[in-house]
């Protein structure tokens, strides 16, 4: 167990500096900044790496831009386009930059059932290559087993759920990859509530899993 903590470690640490860096697509960007607002011990860690990164750029020689003018009016106008539709009901379920993201609160998301125990709610990628859902688990339940052709970077919102990696409560974030073949069960205490991002489809490899991959095509 020492080992898989150990790497559940440096998997989140590198998602982590990659969040300092700005090089995380719009819903890991959002995924992250949602545990940061969660559990903030790291908030720390991430700002000694955007500090690292902020010196770096000091060194680097300005460019110039012939078009400067126009691209600052542009990035003015969308701020203004922001502002006017800032105004928003604060989210009760949902951390601050995961409901921008979302685009709405738990209450009001349309969930589309999976399984029985499982339902999903898919949202746009955003014109990004990753896929992003909110998933439901009732509690006691698992998820289909599956492993991953890619990434899959999964936030918990509400409850707890345990895999072979170990357990995560509310804000913590697990990381699994192709050399991870887990089934995930939400605790018996409650249903769990999390957001998930991959860069590629899902491998299901129990009996049900393959069996519904084969009338979704997913």
């Amino acid at each position: 167990m020492n080992g898989f903590n150990s790497e559940r470690e440096g998997a989140l640490n590198a998602l982590l500096a990659d969040y300092a860096a700005g090089h995380l697509n719009p819903a890991l960007h959002s995924l992250v900044a949602a545990h940061l607002e969660m559990k903030p011990d790291n908030r720390s860690f991430v700002s000694s790496l955007e500090v690292v990164h902020a010196r770096a750029l000091e060194d680097v020689a300005p460019v110039e831009l012939s078009n400067r003018q126009a691209m600052l009016d542009r990035i003015f106008a969308a701020g203004d386009r922001q502002a006017a539709g800032a105004v928003r009901k604060p989210s009760a379920s949902l951390p601050e930059a995961l409901y921008a993201y979302v685009g709405r609160d738990l209450e009001d998301v349309k969930w589309r059932s999976v399984l029985p125990g499982l339902k999903e709610f898919r949202i746009s990628d955003k014109g990004s290559e990753t896929e992003a859902s909110l998933l439901w688990i009732r509690s006691g339940r698992r998820m289909p087993a599956h492993t991953h052709d890619g990434q899959e970077v999964t936030l918990v919102l509400k409850g707890a759920f345990t895999d072979t990696m170990g357990h995560y409560g509310r804000g913590d974030i697990s990381i699994a990859d192709g050399d991870i073949d887990h089934r995930p069960r939400a605790d018996d205490s409650g249903d769990c509530i999390c957001f998930a991002v991959t860069d590629a489809p899902l491998r299901l490899t129990g009996p049900i899993g393959r069996l519904l991959q084969r009338f979704t095509g997913h």
